[in-house]
C-alpha cells in the first residue's frame, strides 16, 4: 500500500491518490508510516503524499494530517527511529504544520501538553514541533473552543502555557521544555512564568543537568527577566553551598538518603555555571550590568544573600576581560569597607549585638571562593589576584605628611582599612598555594610594587612577600630572574625595605647559587656608593648572609630567623660541601665588612648591632669577629694602668668645617664586645670543654678572651677613679646644641653615660653577687648619674626639644628584667648582703624601673628593641612576663604615699611601676593577643607552675584587677595632701585595658561595671582629668553590657541640678545621683562627655533606621520574619531617642556657660532632629508600601518631643542669644571708654559671638523640617501628629508688644540729644526674645 501511495503521489492524480488514502481505516495509516519508518525508506516521501492526498481545504483531509500528526509524536518520541530520520519527519511535519487550521492547531497543541504532562518524553524531538504549532496558533485569528467558552489564538496560547507550567514535568524533559520556549513569542508575563516553572525545576533535577539547563535559561533571558533568573541562580547555589556546610559541621546527623552530593561535584559544577554565565555576558552586556544592579539593591537588603561564595566567584570572573571591571571592584571593595565598618560598630555596643545576633562577615566569604578556586576554577584566579592588590593598594598605610610611615604589622588592625588591606593579602597568600600557574605573576608583582612604591610605606608587601615565600620558597627559582633585577635596585632603596625585602628572600640565597652571587656583586658595588643608604644597605645584606650562612662545625641554632620548607630538603644533600665553601664564602664577607670599620658612624653601628646574631647562628666566626672587635677597640683604648680616663674620646669624633660628628660610636662597640663575650664565654667554651680540640686554636681562642676581660676590667676600675672633669665635662661646661663645643660635650657625655651601662650590665653579670662587684656597679652608676643630672638641668634651661629626649638605654632587655628580679625579689641568703649595697641607693632603684619603662615604650612603638634577642619575639615575651611580675609585686606592696617621694625631685618608683605596668598591658593586648592566656598566668604567682591547658582569661584578669581596684579606692578615701592625680588616672587608664579581656557575658564583667558605677556615685571627685577617665571608662564598659540611655539621662539631670536652670526664677529639684558630677566637673567635663556619648547612641540609631529602610524593602517569601525583625527594630529605635530626648531635655534647660558646650549641645540637637526626621521618612515609606497604622509607640515619641523638646529649645536658643547680647555690650561699654585700644577686643568678641551662634539657624532648620515631615506623616497616616506640636515662637524677626509699649514710652520722656544710637537699639532687640519665652515657661509651671 505505501508503495501504491508513493507511486501515486508522484503522478499528476490528486482525486486518486485522496481515494486511495480514503480507503485506509485510522490504524493502518498510522501502521504503515511505522513500517515505513522502521525500515528506513523514504518516509519524508511517504508523509508528503499522505499530506499531497489531504487537502487542508477538505475536513477528512483535515483530520487525516492530524491523525498523522498524532500518531507521528508517539513514534517520534519512542527512540526506535535514527537520529536523522527523526529529524527529517519533524522538519517535514513543521513545514506541514502552519496550513493546518486553528482548532486543528489547539487540538494539537493540547496533545501536546498532554503528552508532557504524561512525562513521555524522551529525547524531546517533538518539542521542536510544538514551537512551531504555539506560533501558529498565536497567529490564527480564528475563536477556538475552550473549555465552555471561545478564546482568540493568542490568548488559547497563553492559557496553554499556563497550563504547561502549573503541571508536573519530568525532569529528563526539562532541559529540551527550557530550549523550546526559546523559539516561541512570549509575552514579559508568559515569560516570567515560564522562567520561574524553570527555577523550581532545579531541585528536581541531577546536578550534573543544571549547567546546560542554566545555559538555555541564560538564552531565554535574552528576552528579558533577566534579574529573576540571575536572582535563581544565585539562590540555588548559595543553598547548595549552605547544605553542603551544614552536611561537613554535622556529618553523623545526616541519613544516607538525604546525603546530597560530593563536594567536588558541586565545585565543578558551579565553576562550568560561571563559565556560562560569563560567556553569555560577553553576547549580552545588559545581563552584566543586570547582574550588578541586583546585587547592589541585594546587598542593601541582606548582604549575606547577595554576596555568598557563589556570586563573589562570578563577579570575580567577569571582572577578568571586562568593561564592568572597574565597576566589580568598586562594588566589591566598598561591600568590604562596609562589612569591616558594620562588625567594628557591632563590637562596640551590646544594644545593637542583641537586636543583631548573626554577624555576616564578607571577608570569610571571600577566602572561602579561594578555597573554592582550587577545584579548576582557573577563570576566578586573575580576579581575585587583582582584587587582593586592589585592596592592597587602596587600603595600604598612609605616610603622615614628612613623618614616618605608621608601621601596623606588628599591631592588632582594628581599623576598618587595616583590616581590607590585611585581606588583600590574605587573598593573595592563598591563592597563591592554590594555583601554581599564576604563583610567578604574583611573586613578580609583589616584587615590582615593592621597588616603584619606595616612598610610601611597603611593609605590607614585604609581609606578603616574606609569607609567600615561607609557603613555597622553590618557586622564587623560576623568577630568579626578577629577584636578581631587584637586587640591582636595592642600593636605591630605603635601609627598612632592604632589610625587609632580604629578610624575605633569604630561603632562596640557600637554593640558588646565581641568586646569592648576583646579590654578592651588588653589595660589594654597595659598599663603596657615595650614598650612606646604600652603604648601609650592603652592611644589612652582608650581615644577614653570615648569619644563614653556617660555616661546617658550627652549633645548631634553634633560632632560625625563618623556617624552610621541606622542599628546600635537596638543597642539603651537599651539606659537606656547602659548609666548607661557606666558611670562604663568609671569611671574605667579613673581609668586605671590616672596610666599614673606617667608614661613618651609622654604617659602624648597624656592624656592631649584627654581630651579635651572626655570632649566635656562627659560631665558627667568633674568633675571626673578636679579633676584628678587639683591634678596632684597640685604636681608642689606653693600656697604661694609671691613666684616665680610659678611653681616648677625642678619636670619636671628626670634625667637617665648624660642624661636630660622632665617628665612632665607641659606647656601642663596648656594648657588642660586652654581649660577644658573654655569648662566647657561656657558649663555645661549653662545648670546647666537652671536646679536645686543637690546643693551639684554643690558646689563641683564650688569648682574645683574657685580652678582653683585661681591657674591660682596666676600663671598669679607671671609670670609677674618674672625675667629670677628666673627660671635659662638668657643670660648667657648654652644652648647648647650637654652637661646636656644645655638640662635642653632648657627644661625649653620650658615649661616656653608655660605657656606664656597658660595663654595669658586665660587672653585674660576671660579679656572681659579690659585694665588690655590685659596689664597681654602683660606682658606675654614680659617675652615669652625675652626667645625667647635668645633662637633665641644661635641657631644662635650654628648652631645647632634643635635650628633654633621654638617651636610649645600653642595657639588655634580658638584662633589665634580670636586674628587676634581683633587686625587688631576690631574698636567697647568700645575695642579700651584696643586693644591699644596689638597694641601698634608691637612685639605683629609680633608674632600674626607668629603664624598664624605656624598653617596653620601645617594644610597644616598634615591636623590638635594641640589644640581643630585641627581635626575637619569644624572648622578648618571656621578659616581659619576668618584668611585669617584678612591677606588679613592687606596686602593690609598696604603696606610693608610704614612699617618701618628697625629698628628691623625680618621680616615685611606685609611680613608674605603674606606668610600665599600664605599657606592659598596652604592649600585650597589641603584640602578643594569643598569648594573653600565658601572659595572665605567668603574673599568677601563687600557680605559676600549674598545667597551661585551661587558662580562663577573664578569672585571671579579674584578680589582676582588683588590686589595681583596691589601689583606686585607697586613692579615693586618702586625704587631700596625699591625693595623687597622675597615680590615679594611670590606675584608671590600666583598669581600662585590663577590662577589654573580660568576656562581656561573665559575672566578673558585671561585677566590674557595678563597681564602677559605685565608684562614679559616691566620689565627689574635683580632678578634671581623673574624672573624664573615670566617665570614659564608665561608658565603655557600660555599652557592652546594655544601651547607656538611663545612665546618660541620670547624668544629665545632675549638670541641670548642678549649674541651675535657664530661667533664674525655677529651683532645679535637687536628687543627685553621682557625685562625680559636680560644680567644677559639671560643665565642660561631664557635659561634653555626656553629648560625646549621646552622639555614638545617635550614630547607632542612624544606621538601624538605615537597616530599616532596606528592611522595608524586602519583599521575598520570609516577609514574616521581616517584618518580626522590622518591629523589634523599630521598638528599639523609639526606646533610645525616647530616652534621649529626655536627656536633651534637662540639658537644654540647664544653665550652661557658653563655649564648647552650647555649641557642642546646639550641634547633637541638630543631629537629633535630624535622625528623628530620617525616622518619620521611615515611616511615611511603610505607609505607602502598606496600608499599616503607625505604632502607638512612635505617636509616644512625637508627642514626647513636642512636649520636652522643641519648645524648650526655643527657649534654650533665647537663652544662648541672651549670653551673647551681654558680651556683645560689655565689650561695647568698653569701646566707649577706651576706642582706640579695644577696638580689637570688641572685633574678636563679635568674631566670637558668630561662631557660637553659627548652629543655631541650623537647628531651627532642623525642627522645621521635621515638623514639614510630619505633616506629610499625619495625611498619609490619617493620624493628626501635629497636634502635639507648639507654634514656635523664637524667630530672627518679631515683635513683642509690650516691651515696645515700653520703649516708646522711655523715647517719650528723653531728651532728643539722649536718644539711643542704633547699638542700644539692637540690644532693645536682643532683650526682647528674652521675654515671651520666660512668659511661657512661667505659664508651664
Amino acid at each position: 500500500m505505501a508503495q501504491r501511495i508513493l507511486s501515486l503521489a508522484a503522478g499528476e492524480d490528486p482525486e486518486k491518490l485522496q481515494e486511495a488514502l480514503e480507503s485506509l481505516g485510522e490504524g493502518e495509516l498510522g501502521d504503515m508510516v511505522t513500517r515505513q519508518a522502521l525500515k528506513g525508506r523514504e518516509t519524508a516521501a511517504l508523509l508528503r503524499g499522505i499530506f499531497k492526498g489531504s487537502p487542508c481545504s477538505q475536513r477528512s483531509g483535515v483530520l487525516r494530517r492530524l491523525q498523522v500528526y498524532k500518531h507521528c509524536v508517539p513514534l517520534v518520541e519512542s527512540g526506535d527511529l535514527h537520529l536523522g530520520k527523526v529529524s527529517e519527519i519533524i522538519g517535514l511535519l513543521m513545514l506541514e504544520a502552519r496550513q493546518l487550521p486553528g482548532h486543528a492547531l489547539a487540538e494539537l497543541a493540547t496533545l501536546f501538553v498532554d503528552v508532557i504532562k504524561g512525562g513521555t518524553l524522551s529525547n524531546g524531538k517533538s518539542l521542536e514541533l510544538f514551537s512551531t504549532v504555539l506560533t501558529a496558533l498565536a497567529s490564527s485569528k480564528e475563536s477556538l473552543a475552550y473549555g465552555k467558552g471561545e478564546l482568540h489564538g493568542e490568548e488559547f496560547k497563553k492559557q496553554l502555557i499556563n497550563t504547561l507550567c502549573s503541571s508536573k514535568w519530568d525532569p529528563r524533559s526539562v532541559i529540551h521544555l527550557a530550549n523550546m520556549f526559546r523559539d516561541i513569542p512570549l509575552s514579559g508575563e508568559e515569560l516570567q512564568f515560564v522562567v520561574e516553572k524553570v527555577l523550581r525545576m532545579f531541585s528536581t533535577l541531577d546536578l550534573q543537568e543544571i549547567p546546560p539547563l542554566v545555559y538555555q535559561l541564560l538564552l531565554l533571558s535574552a528576552k528579558g527577566s533577566k534579574k529573576t533568573v540571575l536572582e535563581g541562580i544565585i539562590s540555588f547555589f548559595n543553598q547548595l553551598d549552605k547544605r553542603q556546610k551544614e552536611e561537613q559541621r554535622v556529618p553523623q546527623a545526616v541519613d544516607l538518603e538525604v546525603a546530597t552530593m560530593p563536594l567536588d561535584q558541586l565545585r565543578h559544577v558551579e565553576g562550568t555555571v560561571i563559565l556560562h554565565i560569563v560567556s553569555v555576558i560577553n553576547l549580552d552586556q545588559d545581563l552584566g550590568e543586570e547582574l550588578i544592579r541586583h546585587l547592589k539593591t541585594e546587598q542593601q537588603k541582606d548582604p549575606g544573600k547577595a554576596l555568598c561564595p557563589f556570586s563573589v566567584a562570578l563577579l570575580l570572573s567577569v571582572a577578568v576581560k571586562h568593561r564592568l571591571q572597574e565597576q566589580i571592584f568598586d562594588f566589591l571593595k566598598a561591600s568590604i569597607m562596609r562589612s569591616c565598618k558594620d562588625l567594628q560598630l557591632l563590637q562596640t555596643s551590646r544594644f545593637l549585638q542583641d537586636l543583631f545576633p548573626q554577624q555576616y562577615d564578607v571577608t570569610a566569604v571571600i577566602l572561602e571562593v579561594v578555597k573554592n578556586s582550587a577545584f579548576g576554577w582557573d577563570h576566578v584566579t586573575q580576579g581575585l589576584v587583582d582584587l587582593g592588590f586592589s585592596l592592597m593598594e587602596s587600603y595600604e598605610p598612609k605616610k603622615p605628611f614628612g613623618g614616618k610611615a605608621a608601621d601596623t604589622s606588628y599591631g592588632l588592625s582594628k581599623m576598618p582599612a587595616q583590616q581590607a588591606c590585611r585581606l588583600g593579602a590574605s587573598i593573595l597568600l592563598e591563592t597563591f598555594k592554590v594555583h601554581e600557574p599564576i604563583r610567578s605573576d604574583i611573586l613578580e608583582q609583589v616584587l615590582n610594587r615593592v621597588l616603584t612604591k619606595a616612598a610610601s610605606p611597603v611593609g605590607h608587601f614585604i609581609d606578603l612577600l616574606s609569607n609567600i615565600v615561607v609557603s613555597a620558597p622553590l618557586v622564587l627559582q623560576t623568577s630568579s630572574s626578577k629577584v636578581t633585577e631587584t637586587f640591582d635596585n636595592l642600593s636605591f632603596l630605603p635601609i627598612d625595605t632592604v632589610q625587609g625585602l632580604l629578610r624575605a628572600v633569604q630561603p632562596l640565597l640557600k637554593v640558588s647559587m646565581s641568586a646569592r652571587d648576583s646579590l654578592i656583586l651588588v653589595l660589594q658595588k654597595a659598599i663603596f656608593s657615595r650614598q650612606l643608604d646604600a652603604r648601609k644597605a650592603a652592611v644589612a645584606g652582608f650581615l644577614l648572609l653570615l648569619r644563614n650562612f653556617k660555616v661546617l662545625g658550627s652549633l645548631s641554632s634553634s633560632q632560625c630567623s625563618q623556617a624552610i620548607g621541606a622542599t628546600q630538603v635537596q638543597a642539603d644533600v651537599h651539606a659537606c660541601y656547602n659548609s666548607a665553601a661557606n666558611e670562604a664564602f663568609c671569611l671574605e664577607i667579613l673581609g668586605s665588612l671590616r672596610r666599614c670599620l673606617s667608614q661613618q658612624a651609622d654604617v659602624r653601628l648597624m656592624l656592631y648591632e649584627g654581630f651579635y646574631d651572626v655570632l649566635r647562628r656562627n659560631s665558627q666566626l667568633a674568633s675571626s669577629i673578636m679579633e676584628t672587635l678587639l683591634s678596632q677597640i684597640k685604636q681608642y683604648y689606653l693600656p697604661q694602668p694609671d691613666l684616665l680616663p680610659p678611653l681616648k674620646l677625642e678619636g670619636c669624633i671628626m670634625a667637617q668645617g665648624e660642624q661636630i660628628f660622632l665617628q665612632e660610636p665607641l659606647a656601642h662597640l663596648l656594648c657588642c664586645i660586652q654581649h660577644c663575650l658573654a655569648w662566647y664565654k657561656s657558649t663555645v667554651r661549653l662545648c670546647q670543654g666537652a671536646e679536645d680540640d686543637d690546643e693551639e686554636e684554643e690558646e689563641e681562642d683564650v688569648g682574645f678572651e683574657q685580652n678582653f676581660e683585661e681591657m674591660l676590667e682596666s676600663v671598669t676600675r679607671r671609670m670609677i677613679k674618674s672625675e667629670l672633669e677628666d673627660f671635659e665635662l662638668d657643670k660648667s661646661a657648654d652644652f648647648s646644641l647650637s654652637s661646636g663645643v656644645g655638640v662635642k660635650n653632648n657627644i661625649y657625655a653620650i658615649q661616656v653615660m653608655g660605657i656606664c651601662e656597658v660595663l654595669i650590665e658586665y660587672n653585674f653579670n660576671i660579679g656572681n653577687f659579690s659585694k665588690n662587684k655590685f659596689e664597681d656597679v654602683l660606682g658606675l652608676f654614680t659617675c652615669y648619674n652625675k652626667l645625667s643630672e647635668i645633662l637633665k638641668e641644661k635641657a631644662g634651661k635650654n628648652k631645647s626639644t632634643l635635650g628633654n629626649k633621654t638617651a636610649r638605654s645600653f642595657l639588655s632587655m634580658g638584662f633589665v628584667s634580670t636586674l628587676l628580679t634581683a633587686l625587688f625579689r631576690d631574698n636567697a641568703q647568700s645575695h642579700e648582703e651584696s643586693l644591699a649595697v644596689l638597694r641601698s641607693s634608691t637612685e639605683f632603684l629609680r633608674y632600674a624601673v626607668s629603664v624598664a619603662l624605656q624598653k617596653v615604650q620601645q617594644l610597644e612603638e616598634t615591636g623590638q628593641t635594641d640589644g640581643p634577642d630585641g627581635q626575637n619575639p619569644e624572648k622578648m615575651f618571656q621578659n616581659l612576663c619576668k618584668i611585669t611580675r617584678v612591677l606588679l609585686w613592687r606596686y602593690t606592696s609598696i604603696p606610693t604615699v608610704i614612699e617618701e617621694s618628697g625629698k628628691k625631685k623625680g618621680k616615685s618608683i611606685s609611680l613608674l611601676c605603674l606606668e610600665g605596668l599600664l605599657r606592659i598591658f598596652n604592649t600585650v593586648q597589641q603584640l602578643y593577643t594569643a598569648r594573653i592566656p600565658q601572659f595572665l598566668q605567668a603574673l599568677d604567682i601563687t600557680d605559676g607552675d600549674a598545667e597551661e591547658t585551661d587558662i580562663n582569661v577573664t578569672e585571671k584578669a579579674a584578680f589582676q584587677i582588683r588590686q589595681f581596684q583596691r589601689s583606686l579606692v585607697n586613692q579615693f578615701s586618702s586625704a587631700e595632701d596625699d591625693f595623687n592625680s597622675k597615680e590615679t588616672q594611670s590606675l584608671i587608664t590600666v583598669l581600662s585595658t585590663l577590662s577589654k579581656l573580660l568576656d562581656p557575658g561573665s559575672q566578673q564583667f558585671l561585677q566590674f561595671l557595678t563597681w564602677t558605677v559605685k565608684i562614679c556615685k559616691e566620689n565627689p571627685l574635683e580632678d578634671i582629668a581623673c574624672c573624664k577617665g573615670l566617665l570614659s571608662l564608665l561608658f565603655s564598659v557600660h555599652v557592652l553590657y546594655k544601651s547607656p540611655v538611663s545612665l546618660l539621662r541620670e547624668l544629665a539631670q545632675d549638670i541641670h541640678a548642678c549649674l541651675g536652670d535657664i530661667d533664674q526664677d525655677v529651683e532645679v529639684e535637687s536628687r543627685s545621683h553621682f557625685a562625680i558630677v559636680n560644680a567644677k566637673t559639671a560643665a565642660p567635663t561631664v557635659c561634653l562627655l555626656v553629648l560625646g556619648q549621646a552622639d555614638k547612641v545617635l550614630e547607632e540609631v542612624d544606621w538601624l533606621i538605615k537597616k530599616l529602610a532596606s528592611l522595608g524593602s524586602d519583599t521575598s517569601e520570609d516577609s514574616s520574619q521581616a517584618s518580626y525583625q522590622t518591629q523589634a527594630l523599630e521598638k528599639g529605635v523609639i526606646l533610645q531617642l525616647g530616652t534621649l530626648l529626655t536627656v536633651y531635655h534637662e540639658l537644654v534647660q540647664t544653665a550652661l556657660p557658653a563655649g564648647s558646650c552650647v555649641d557642642t549641645l546646639l550641634r547633637s540637637l541638630s543631629k537629633t532632629y535630624a535622625i528623628l526626621t530620617s525616622l518619620i521618612k521611615h515611616y511615611i515609606q511603610a505607609c505607602r508600601s502598606t496600608s499599616n497604622t503607625i505604632p502607638g509607640r512612635l505617636e509616644k515619641l512625637v508627642k514626647l518631643s513636642g512636649s520636652h523638646l522643641t519648645p524648650q529649645c526655643y527657649s534654650f536658643i533665647t537663652y544662648v542669644q541672651n549670653i551673647h547680647s551681654e558680651s556683645l555690650s560689655f565689650a561695647e561699654e568698653k569701646k566707649k571708654k577706651k576706642k582706640e585700644d579695644e577696638a580689637a577686643a570688641v572685633s574678636t568678641v563679635m568674631a566670637k559671638v558668630l561662631r557660637e551662634t553659627k548652629p543655631i539657624p541650623n537647628l531651627i532648620f532642623a525642627i522645621e523640617q521635621y515638623e514639614k515631615f510630619l505633616i506629610h506623616l499625619s495625611k498619609k497616616s490619617k493620624v493628626n501628629l501635629m497636634q502635639y506640636m507648639k507654634l514656635s515662637t523664637s524667630r530672627d524677626f518679631r515683635i513683642n508688644a509690650s516691651m515696645l509699649d515700653s520703649v516708646l514710652q522711655e523715647r517719650n520722656t528723653e531728651d532728643a540729644e539722649n536718644e539711643p544710637d542704633d547699638d542700644q537699639s539692637s540690644t532693645a532687640e536682643q532683650t526682647d526674645e528674652n521675654q515671651e519665652p520666660k512668659k511661657k515657661r512661667r505659664r508651664e509651671k
